[in-house]
């Protein structure tokens, strides 16, 4: 038993770790800041949903977590090492998802709802709206990845 607990604290230590963890928090606090000044956030409900799981919006937290993930990785193992080179690929296909597949998403979703609640008016059919995914627009992405980069360096240092 002391093992596990010895084992978790390493994680929990460990610079990679930190920075994705911190990272994406980071991310979350600075979205959820950017919508209370904005007025964005009608409920404490909606504050907690934002804070700790709702997508989409500036910064990009997907963007920040993986690239602070790849900085620490590059940093403690090599640029040069296979996993550096697994962390960039996967950096590359969760930012083309944040910014591509889910962006797009997210747009047919609400054309969809648009229409829906449009024919649902005039009584042409029942409808029930789908979740509209938010993917990111490349500003939010890049602005994930310099947060993410940062923490990364910074984990990294200390």
């Amino acid at each position: 038993m002391n093992s596990f607990y010895e084992n978790f604290k390493r994680l929990l230590m460990n610079p990679v770790f930190m920075s994705a963890i911190t990272s994406w928090f980071c991310a979350q606090f600075i979205k959820t800041i950017i919508n209370l000044l904005s007025r964005r956030i009608k409920n404490i409900k909606e504050l907690f949903e934002l804070l700790f799981w709702r997508t989409g919006g500036m910064p990009s937290s997907h963007t920040a977590l993986v690239c602070a993930i790849s900085t620490s990785i590059g940093w403690h193992s090599g640029v040069d090492s296979d996993i550096f080179v697994l962390s960039i690929c996967f950096m590359l296909v969760v930012v083309r998802d944040a910014l591509g597949v889910r962006r797009a998403s997210g747009v047919q979703a609400k054309s969809i709802n648009e229409i829906g609640r449009a024919l649902h008016k005039k009584e042409i059919t029942k409808f029930n709206p789908i979740k509209e995914i938010h993917g990111h627009n490349p500003l939010e992405v890049v602005v994930g990845a310099i947060l993410g980069v940062s923490i990364g360096v910074a984990f990294s240092l200390l």
